[in-house]
């Protein structure tokens, strides 16, 4: 899995961070909570392209990045499928976006996501981000990775679902279901951030382990 690095920050970083309290986070990569969805418009496996407008319907959307090849993905896969099917009557939609490289993992390959979703019958959409710039937009840092919108699609909770996506029988929470249950209770999410536990997502042209500069721990 690696480690995510303690961010170090230059002058400008740390006067554009000055005003924050040392419980806050500082993360410049990824949405802060609070922060609006960012648009994408990307295909999926079903053929079809989806704009964030497309799940305007639903009160809360989980966007997370995922991918086919990852163990930490692979193995909390029907913890994910569990969540998605206990809330989507009350109306959550999941959206799934791969932004790995295939140059990195074959296996990340569209064509694998169109098997995989064929072989596994998941209960939201996989969409495909082969450029990386909604990966970039949102500051994913791993897969997988959650961040979950209310109605009016404003950041709520960001993070892991689980505390052992690798190995799913040995978690003691599930941080992800917690703030659905919070929220669509109507209070506060208690844990709004949460470090994603997992593969760090594959960029275009780099090593497998490398992350962008003002990517680090959310908290």
């Amino acid at each position: 899995m690696g480690l995510i690095k303690i961010c170090l920050y230059d002058t400008e970083s740390v006067t554009r961070l000055g005003n924050m309290s040392s419980g806050e986070e500082k993360n410049t990569f990824t949405l802060r909570i609070g922060d609006p969805a960012p648009d994408f418009s990307l295909p999926a496996t079903d053929g079809k392209t989806y704009r964030l407008s497309d799940f305007d319907e639903s009160p809360v959307l989980v966007v997370f990045f995922t991918c086919n090849h990852c163990p930490f993905v692979k193995n909390s896969d029907e913890v994910t499928r569990n969540t998605a099917e206990s809330f989507a009557p009350k109306g959550v939609r999941f959206a799934g976006i791969n932004s790995n490289s295939r140059n990195t993992y074959e296996e990340d390959s569209f064509d694998h996501m169109v098997e995989r979703m064929k072989r596994h019958q998941f209960p939201w959409v996989y969409l495909h981000d082969e450029k990386q710039e909604v990966a970039m937009e949102y500051g994913a840092l791993r897969t997988p990775h959650f961040f979950v919108f209310d109605s009016e699609r404003k950041l709520i909770y960001t993070g892991r679902a689980i505390d052992n996506p690798r190995e799913p029988s040995k978690m003691t929470v599930n941080d992800l279901e917690t703030a659905l249950r919070e929220h669509l209770e109507g209070k506060p999410v208690s844990r709004p951030m949460t470090n994603p536990i997992g593969c760090n997502v594959k960029w275009e042209g780099r090593d497998a382990h490398w992350m962008p500069a003002d990517a680090c721990d959310l908290v």
